[in-house]
């Protein structure tokens, strides 16, 4: 075992390999390591193997994200996903994408939910056990591993029954699809107010506490936003509420009174940057202005375990623009990925998903979301540090 490498990643890789239960792959492991109990013959040892050098993140000739670390998310080719098989010759619903991604060489997808469109096999709603076997069906037939989902994240606290029953529906839909983790795609909370972090902190160690007795690991996701400054302090508003900051952003304050065991976080790497372009300045208690830009690097080098999955989303800097940077396909933009991904620790561990929220195309290119697709693995897999 490396320095670097978690023991809990590389059973949770090989379990996904060989397409076992949580509960069968402990039973089948009991007292032994998983490579000596079930690499007893040839197709099981090749599964052991793969799986074991996939989570240690053994590399050569300085590949920043090796071959079975390239992912990308659904949300990116939607339109795919979405549109009518009977009306294109092109690549449409989950089957047919799957095979195309793999066929430009993606081996991790993550989800933005279950749903395509009613006419691609499988009908229209793959949110419930018998849609996740046919999308795991779909996704080993093409070599390929879901890591993580966009998907439901209860909005109750304390939780309904409706709401836990479902949560749990989507725990069982991930260990279906061999899920190493499980998250959303919006923040713990919109507020600017200390009071509403703890209390979404509160409910994210309790639902990741689920989550990880369901051997996942749950994730949150950000946006510009949640990286803007929390206001804790000074003169209350009519409200009652707090009016300046202490300087401490939000998200690093979730980071600090949430469970490490138990809640991670999925850092948008496009959006990191939007916020160390909008959020330089803050009013402190005292009433000075005071500035402090944001380093998305430094915070994740800072407890780099607690970030598992990134969106590898470029952008080409504008400084005329409302967010300082447009969105365009991966590996053509001006944010340095190789000197993020060459620095952030723990070598290995990490799963970056290409993302664009734009690459859909309109009617006079339909296929453009697909070409990006390619476009921006082949630029993925050139990172070198």
């Amino acid at each position: 075992m490396t320095a670097h490498e978690d023991p809990t990643e590389t059973s949770s890789a090989l379990r996904r390999a060989l397409g076992l239960s949580r509960r069968r792959f402990l039973a089948a492991t009991t007292g032994v390591t998983a490579a000596t109990a079930l690499a007893a013959t040839g197709p099981l040892a090749a599964a052991a193997s793969a799986a074991t050098s996939t989570a240690t993140g053994k590399r050569g000739n300085g590949v920043l994200v090796p071959p079975g670390k390239r992912g990308i998310i659904l949300y990116t080719v939607r339109d795919a996903i979405g549109r009518d098989p009977g009306a294109t010759p092109l690549a449409s619903g989950f089957r047919r994408v799957f095979e195309e991604l793999a066929r430009i060489g993606y081996k991790q997808v993550e989800f933005a939910g279950y749903g395509q469109h009613p006419n691609a096999e499988g009908g229209a709603d793959l949110e419930n056990v018998e849609g996740a076997r046919l999308l795991r069906r779909w996704l080993d037939d093409n070599g390929l591993q879901a890591e993580g989902n966009h998907g439901f994240i209860p909005g109750s606290w304390p939780l309904t029954t409706a709401d836990l029953d479902r949560f749990k529906l989507h725990l069982e839909i991930a260990n279906i699809l061999g899920l190493g983790h499980m998250g959303t795609g919006g923040d713990p909370t919109g507020s600017a107010y200390r009071a509403d972090w703890d209390v979404a902190a509160e409910k994210w160690n309790h639902l990741g506490a689920l989550a990880s007795a369901a051997g996942n690991k749950l994730y949150t996701h950000n946006h510009d936003v949640a990286y803007g400054f929390l206001l804790d302090s000074g003169p209350p508003d009519a409200a009652g509420r707090p009016t300046r900051s202490s300087g401490v952003r939000k998200l690093e304050y979730f980071l600090t009174i949430t469970d490490p065991a138990h809640v991670y976080l999925e850092m948008d790497i496009f959006w990191a940057h939007v916020a160390q372009f909008k959020f330089r300045t803050y009013t402190a208690p005292d009433g000075s202005a005071q500035t402090a830009v944001f380093d998305p690097l430094a915070v994740v080098r800072a407890q780099t375990k607690r970030f598992p999955l990134f969106h590898a989303k470029d952008g080409k800097h504008n400084p005329a623009g409302a967010n300082g940077y447009d969105m365009v396909p991966f590996g053509t933009g001006d944010i340095d990925y190789a000197g993020f991904f060459a620095n952030m620790g723990a070598k290995g561990y990490h799963n970056p998903m290409y993302e664009q929220d734009n690459a859909p195309g309109d009617a006079a290119d339909p296929g453009r979301s697909l070409r990006y697709a390619e476009l921006s693995y082949a630029n993925l897999a050139a990172l070198r540090g």
